[in-house]
Formats: structure tokens, sequence, C-alpha cells
């Protein structure tokens, strides 16, 4: 794809259009019998659609046209340009890139703008080289951007990769490079570090987009963030947090991965009256079995439908508003002399396919692709995971005397610093009454591998542990756990495997989940992918009891994203950004020594 846009200003290709629009010659391709949906009226209308290579060549009366070397019968279908998401990871699914285009192209996807700071954080730039290598020649468009936060918090952990603003300006220069993804340090903006700035001041000089996290952001803050240059966020709070955002001026990236907030966004933009041209939509993440199970924007769409949105609206946003964002006026609308990505929808309530075209071509009919993709070699992303076995005293903290004070991290999500005094037993501190252990290994070789432990609060009862490689964003090894015996179980299992997900009770494997490639992804089918992401799903119940909104499973991957405000346990100790305070250890004053 890294010769779009310009490939549609070919003279050769642009005369066989204008041929064909007069009636002069065939079309390639006809879609006949339809009713489109106008994205920028919101109104729809019969029209048949003439095709030739990947240009729309005319959009004209039904039947007034037969003369194409292929038809399809597009009866009772509404047509809708492909849809397009502006903000995720393919890596959150744990599958390949070709794996993930045969899930989501299928279901009207036919563009992504893929932020792969996963790859980046493990690998560097081989990870983003890899990642463009990797959906190159796929039908899902793939829009990667340079990964801005690598790590997320530097000085506060270590990722296997370290991305200046000289390495920023490098990837801007590759063709394949769309923009600068996500800027996660927000404090690192608004406070004029230099590192974030001339990150920030790299992509503004190189004329592609500048994309935000502004999670939390408002007053004084926000205006400081959005001057340095970003100008867009999907990090959303609360209907609240949309409208201010709104009225800011940012381009909202409305995302589908926080389901308990979409309700309240739909309401508040159904009061305003009208969808905003800033409105676009996006997935973020999407784990394996949602994929399998729901799709990706198209799941984020019917959800809109669902609780209230206009159905013109929520494609308006992932189409029109997404491609007007995207600066790619050859996308997002039918009409002649735009890109042929096209849907055909069997309705707007399921937004089932008939059929999908992307550059013209047909590339699924009845939901399935036409054709088997074939995966990127992965050979370059294995043995990623430089970590020797783990024993139960690495999930310990060593201290003296007999009690002692302790930092602890208290609520999922939304991080606060707490205090708790508790013993000391046979030179270990013993657990906190009502706290969970969390303790993050670095994988990468490039420091000590020991792992730092530190206590949660407000995690529940845990009945056994859970360890990922998912761990965002520096994605060190992290195991969460009622009992250190658990957590060096469930750590092996995950170190022998190279990388995933284990959870272990009663010093037993209860479920296993290799991600051998990055220690992130897999090569497996993703049924098979989604299916073990379901069992280690199911055994994550048999050991915490989860409390919506917020201690969720989710939680547990963003539990050491240490860019966010609060502190959060990193490599390196208990981080925390505000202060750029690192804390090896949790024992902050011996009580009672010996």
């Amino acid at each position: 794809m890294i010769a779009e846009p310009k490939d549609l200003n070919d003279p050769t290709l642009r005369a066989r259009a204008v041929a064909a629009a007069r009636g002069d010659a065939p079309f390639d391709l006809l879609i006949s019998g339809g009713r489109l949906l106008d994205v920028v009226t919101g109104l729809t209308r019969e029209a048949d659609i003439g095709i030739v290579g990947a240009l729309i060549a005319s959009v004209h009366a039904p039947g007034s046209r037969t003369d194409a070397a292929k038809t399809i019968d597009a009866a009772g279908s509404i047509i809708s340009p492909g849809l397009i998401d502006t903000h995720m990871h393919i890596e959150s699914s744990m599958v390949t890139p070709a794996a993930y285009a045969e899930a989501v192209v299928p279901r009207g996807v036919t563009t992504v703008v893929w932020d792969p700071h996963e790859f980046g954080n493990v690998h560097g730039l081989d990870g983003v080289r890899w990642a463009i290598e990797a959906s190159r020649c796929l039908p899902l468009r793939t829009i990667v951007l340079a990964p801005s936060c690598v790590p997320s918090a530097p000085g506060l952990e270590v990722a296997g990769a370290d991305f200046d603003a000289s390495v920023i300006a490098e990837m801007l220069r590759w063709p394949g490079i769309g923009g600068v993804a996500e800027v996660m340090n927000m404090r690192g903006v608004i406070d004029g570090d230099p590192r974030m700035t001339d990150i920030v001041n790299a992509g503004l000089a190189s004329g592609k987009l500048v994309c935000g996290h502004a999670r939390g952001l408002e007053g004084a803050d926000l205006n400081a963030f959005m001057a340095a240059g970003v100008s867009s966020d999907h990090e959303l709070t609360s209907s609240a947090d949309l409208l201010q955002k709104l009225a800011a001026g940012l381009t909202i990236e409305l995302r589908g991965s926080h389901d308990h907030l979409l309700q309240e966004f739909v309401t508040a933009l159904n009061g305003i009256g009208h969808l905003p041209s800033t409105v676009t939509l996006c997935t973020d993440d999407v784990f394996p079995d949602e994929l399998k199970d729901g799709g990706g924007l198209d799941d984020v769409i019917r959800r809109l439908v669902s609780y209230g949105m206009k159905p013109e609206w929520a494609l308006r946003a992932a189409t029109f508003n997404a491609a007007q964002r995207l600066k790619r006026s050859d996308l997002g609308l039918i009409a002649a002399g735009r890109r042929a990505d096209i849907v055909l929808f069997e309705d707007l309530v399921g937004f089932a396919t008939k059929a999908v075209i992307a550059n013209g071509a047909i590339v699924s009919t009845s939901g399935e692709m036409n054709a088997h993709l074939r995966s990127f070699d992965t050979v370059a992303l294995q043995d990623s995971v430089k970590l020797t076995a783990l024993t139960e005293d690495d999930f310990r903290v060593p201290s003296t005397g007999k009690r002692v004070r302790v930092a602890t991290i208290d609520r999922p999500r939304f991080t606060q610093w707490g205090e708790a005094e508790t013993g000391v037993d046979d030179g270990f501190v013993v657990p906190p009454a009502g706290s969970t252990m969390i303790a993050v290994a670095h994988r990468y070789g490039k420091i000590d591998g020991r792992p730092r432990v530190g206590f949660l609060t407000g995690w529940g009862e845990w009945r056994g542990a859970f360890c990922t490689t998912v761990s965002h964003d520096s994605h060190n090894l992290t195991v969460f756990g009622g009992n250190a015996r658990d957590m060096a179980v469930a750590a092996n299992a995950v170190i022998s495997a190279g990388g995933g997900m284990a959870v272990a009770k009663d010093g037993q494997i209860e479920a296993l989940l290799p991600l051998p490639v990055s220690g992130l992804v897999t090569e497996a089918p993703l049924e098979e992918t989604a299916a073990s992401f379901r069992a280690i799903r199911k055994a994550m119940e048999k050991i915490v009891d989860w409390k919506p909104p917020y201690l969720v499973f989710k939680a547990c991957f963003g539990a050491t994203l240490a860019c966010n405000v609060g502190p959060h346990q990193t490599d390196r100790g208990i981080a925390d950004v505000l202060t750029g305070k690192v804390l090896e250890s949790p024992v902050i004053e011996i009580l009672d020594s010996e």
C-alpha cells in the first residue's frame, strides 16, 4: 500500500476511467441494483457504481449501464465506503497481520491505522520494519505509524528499545510510515521535556499525522498538549470528557474497547443534534476471542447503533470523517474519482456483508475471504524472553526488622499512592492484609532480570497467579498473585513458552497461551488462539472475583502503564510519572528493628 494514494493518478488508469464514465468503454466491475448510502448527506438512494481498476469511474442511475467485464448483483444491499479504523494495535489480538486481515476484511474493514508500538517496544526498529513488510501485500490497507513512546515512560522503565527524536525522524522518512503514533508521555509534552518536544516536532516537520493519548487532560494541560502539536485522542473517560475535547478541537477516535462508556457517548452526541466532523471510530485493542466472535470496527458500529446512534452517523464517522482526519481524499466516499473501497451490507442493524471490494477487487463474498492470506515470516521476532527460571523467593520482598511500613498501589486503572504496616517473616515482608502482589521482571537482558515486587490494593483476593508478557507498553514479564508459589509456577511456564500468558492455582498450571512471536503474538489460526484465550479467561475466574468496570481482566494488561498518572509497577520498581520517583522496594520504613 506504500504507493498510495498517488497510484490513482496514473495517467493510463485515469484515461480508462474517463472513457468508461463517458460510456465509450466498459467498466471492469459494475455494482448494480443496490442502495447507496451517501455518508456526506446521510441519505440513501438507488445507484449503480462503475469501477475501473482501483478507481470509481462512475456513480450513475440504476440500470443505465450494463457494459462491464463483471457485475455484482447488489439487490437489497446498502452500499457503503469501506470502514476505516483510525487507531488500533494488531498485536492486541495476538495474531499475525494476515490473520487479523482475514478476520476483519470480510466484515467490511478496508483500512486500519496501526500503531505497532508493542513490536517497537520489544524489537525496536526491526519490529516496526516487520510490521510494514508483514502488512504490505494484504487486502487490508494498513497505515503504519511511528511509535512515539518506546518506552512509554523513559527513566521509569526499560523496554527492548529506546526511540528518541532521531529514531522517530528516521522512521518518518520511510514511505511506509504515516505519522507519529499516540503520544502517551503526556507529562513530558506538557512540561516541555526536550525528548518529547523533539519527537512531536519531528512529526510536525514531516507533515504527517501526530496522534495523541490525552487521558484525563483538561484545562491548561489539555491546551498545552494540543499547542505542542498533538491533534487526536481516544482515551475518553466520560461524556463530559468527550464534549470538552470536542469543544477543544481534538479529533476524537471513539473507541470500542471501553464498552461501558459507549452508551453515554451516544447520548451526548445525540444531544448535540448532529455528528461533528471530528468524530471518528477506532477499536484500539481487541482480544482474540472478541475478534473471532464480534469482529473489529464493524462490532463498534453495531454496538453504537444498538445504543441509539443513527447508523448513518456511525458509518460517516467510520468512513468520511476518518478519511478527512487521515488527509486521504481518495478514501471514505463513494464518488467518481475516489478509490474503490466498497462494502455491500445486508442492512444497517447487523451490518453483515454480502461483498467487500478493496482497491477495485472483490476480496470477500458472503462474509468469507475469497483467498487465504499467507503470514509473513516471524523468525526475526522469536526468542525475545531472555529470562531463566525464577524461584518463589524472587516473588518476595526482602527486609530487615520485624515490622515495616510499605508503599502500596491503590485502585485498578486510576491508581494512587497508599501505605500499610505489616510484619516481616524470615527476612521477607508479609503481604499486607487484603493486598495482591504484582511483580515485573525485565525480559530483554538490558538490566537485572530479577522481579521487582509491589503490593496492590483494591484488586480483590487472589487464589492463584497470572503471568503475562502482554503488559503495556514495555511488555516486560508481569505476574499478579496471592502467593509466591503460584507466581513462580505461572512465570516459569511463560518463560518456557517464549512468552504468553499462564494461570496457576495450587502449584499447577490451569491454562497456558503461548505467544512465542515477540511474547505478544502467535502464528496459530485465530480460532485456536481465541479458544486458548477463552481458557485463560475461564481460569482467571477461578482465582479472582472481578468487579466491573475497573477491576476486570483487561486491567491486568495496563497495570504497568507507567506513562499514566499515579504509581505503577515497572521493572525498576514502583514508578510515578508526575514526580519521576522510582521505589526499587516498596519498603519505606523499618518500624521495629531486630
